[in-house]
């Protein structure tokens, strides 16, 4: 069986040649890949968000499409169309840039809400429908979407349904000075994705993804990881909980961590990492607590820090 650990660190190792000083965020980003959940990359511009997703579909070598939303986009142009050919007398579907392993949505949030719906579908199911017909998408398919902060002017907030279909939400931030000096000399002549080469294979990719879903979790961390989730639909400054998808986004991100760590089971320190990234964009503040400057992580890490840490127990065998 392949070991996801030996592929996770390929292609970490292989996207640090571009981005540089991330490697907690290339991790997590490598986590949601080998989960086959999809990535929402938020920050401001510039910080590495596109080349990072650039990166990732480079070292692994699958059929990538970019699509680059904007206020006029149409969802047929995400999805594809049919058209009527001449020739036979009737309609064929026409591909969209959605027929693809990897999918980079850049600046996602520049779309109206109704083009950002387009990929509902899609990242859900695997499929598109268009005219009532029903297309496939073929694996392995991950959406990487990038998009700005809100306050930004000509941006469209992403509607709820569309944020709980994204695995983890992350952030690049700006770069430390030395890192940023890295930066600079090894952009000085060509641009270091230039010359990128692929580091695995599309079935490495899939052999691993179905050995993360081997990973050990404990009834104990099962009921840590839905305690963690109640309490978020519970607390007094949060009007919308985490949905159930968010419960199996911490199970299956927690067992991807696990196996990055070079263990065959999860322990609560797995979930507590991941825990801000999987539900916090998830989470609907309430307008009081908006008002007192409250954010989604620090009601997560407050809820984290008032649940009890299971202790630990015998695996079976």
């Amino acid at each position: 069986m392949t070991d996801p650990k030996t592929t996770a660190q390929a292609l970490i190792t292989n996207v640090e040649k571009v981005i540089v000083g991330k490697h907690d965020t290339i991790e997590l980003a490598i986590i949601s890949l080998l989960c086959q959940g999809h990535l929402l990359i938020e920050d401001v511009p510039g910080v590495g968000k596109t080349m990072l997703a650039k990166s990732i579909a480079k070292s692994i070598g699958c059929v990538f499409k970019r699509i680059q939303f904007t206020p006029d986009m149409l969802p047929s142009d995400v999805t594809g169309v049919r058209i009527f050919d001449q020739r036979s007398r009737e309609f064929v579907y026409q591909p969209g840039p959605i027929q693809a392993n990897i999918v980079l949505a850049d600046e996602i949030n520049r779309a109206t809400p109704k083009t950002q719906a387009a990929l509902l579908e899609a990242m859900e199911e695997r499929q598109v429908t268009i005219d009532g017909e029903t297309h496939k998408l073929d694996e392995p398919f991950l959406v990487m979407a990038t998009q700005n902060p809100i306050e930004y002017e000509g941006t469209f907030p992403l509607p709820e349904a569309q944020l709980d279909r994204f695995m983890l939400r992350i952030r690049l931030g700006y770069p430390e000075p030395h890192d940023e000096i890295t930066v600079l000399n090894s952009q000085q002549r060509v641009h270091p994705i230039d010359s990128l080469e692929q580091a695995i294979v599309a079935s490495e990719l899939l052999a691993a993804q179905a050995a993360i879903r081997e990973i050990y979790v404990d009834v104990l961390i099962k009921t840590y990881i839905i305690e963690i989730v109640t309490r978020t639909r519970k607390h007094a400054d949060i009007y919308l909980g985490a949905s159930p998808r968010g419960s199996l986004t911490l199970f299956r991100s927690a067992q991807a961590r696990a196996a990055l760590q070079g263990r065959d089971y999860v322990i609560p320190d797995d979930v507590k990492v991941l825990a801000p990234f999987a539900l916090a964009h998830r989470i609907i503040v309430s307008p009081s607590a908006r008002i007192k400057d409250v954010d989604a992580e620090s009601l997560i890490r407050e809820i984290l820090a008032s649940v009890a840490v299971p202790g630990g127990s015998v695996k079976p065998n």
